[in-house]
Order: structure tokens, then sequence, then C-alpha cells
């Protein structure tokens, strides 16, 4: 296991691990989990993401985590700050935030605790200008997150992503800028 990066409540946010990828597999790469993502990855896709991630700790010293309940060490999610990934996207430069958690743990506050402590991070030990979040309009529980860590929709960096289902094609972005 790697050492913890952030320390919520209930959450350890700790580095992927080269064991991660079978429990992501299992946990997270579902079918409900994964509705507005695309749907459920290849193994190999998955696989690049966490490569991904170690490669933005090295380079940046951030990246995505994996979400440990701290009461049972069960992987309960994914999160973390990147620069955005998205080939599409208008504004590459940004620091991006981005989160999913296993179905079994919805409606539980996780998701909030963990970007609470990811903004705090990304602004005070990382100098993030502004931070993102992607989405599209139909995944309201995402939005709706965004919002309450008190971001702000802007249009103007939406687009259009002709690889995603009709319904989930357009993204969305909220902003949040550091004060």
């Amino acid at each position: 296991m790697t050492a913890p990066v952030l320390t919520t409540a209930r959450l350890i946010l700790r580095q992927i691990g080269e064991d991660d990828l079978d429990p992501h597999m299992a946990l997270l790469n579902t079918p409900a989990v994964m509705q507005h993502l695309g749907g459920v990855q290849p193994r190999a896709v998955i696989a690049a993401k966490h490569q991904a991630s170690r490669a933005g700790f090295a380079a940046e010293g951030f990246g995505f985590m994996m979400m440990e309940e701290r009461a049972t060490g069960e992987i309960v999610g994914h999160c973390g700050l990147r620069r955005v990934a998205h080939p599409l996207a208008p504004n590459p430069q940004d620091h991006e935030i981005g989160w999913l958690v296993r179905e079994d743990r919805w409606r539980m506050g996780y998701a909030h605790e963990a970007m609470r402590a990811v903004v705090d991070w990304g602004f005070a030990v990382h100098a993030a200008p502004q931070i993102v979040a992607l989405t599209c309009e139909a995944n309201v529980g995402s939005w709706r997150l965004m919002e309450k860590l008190g971001m702000t929709r802007r249009a103007d960096l939406d687009f259009r992503d002709p690889a995603m289902p009709p319904g989930d094609d357009t993204t969305i972005q909220y902003a949040l800028t550091r004060d």
C-alpha cells in the first residue's frame, strides 16, 4: 500500500499502487458508476489511467488517488487533481478535479468530503489559480456536488465529445478560483 496523501475524518486518499487495478475493476468500473463516463472501460484503459496518475504524481506532485474508508480499509472510490486531460477541452492548462464512488457508498457524503480536501490541497499546496470539474448535464449528482463545493457553471468552457453517447456528448464545466 502507498502512503496517504490526504486524510479526512472518514477517508484516506492515497496514490494508486500497482495492486489497485483488480479492486478498481471490481468496485468502480461498473455500469452504474460509469454511466455518464462512457460506460464500463476495458482493463487496459483503467490500467493506463492508473499509470497516468502515477506519472502525474512523479511529474507535478498530484494526480488521482484511491479513496479508502478509514474504518474498514476498503476502497470506496477514486478521486484527485490533474491537468485537464480531455483532448477536446479548451483549457488544458487548468487543474481538474474528479471522483468516482462505488455504488454501495453513494449518498454517504464521501465524494464531498474527499473533494473538499482535494480542492483545499490544490489551492494551498499546488497553487492552482483555478480548479475545474467536467461532467455532462445528465449527471445531475456530479454538477450538484460541484455547486456544493462552491463552483460556478462555466458555459464558455463547454465542448462536444462525439465519442460519448447521445445525451452525454456535451461536456460541461464548473470552476472555482483561488481567492
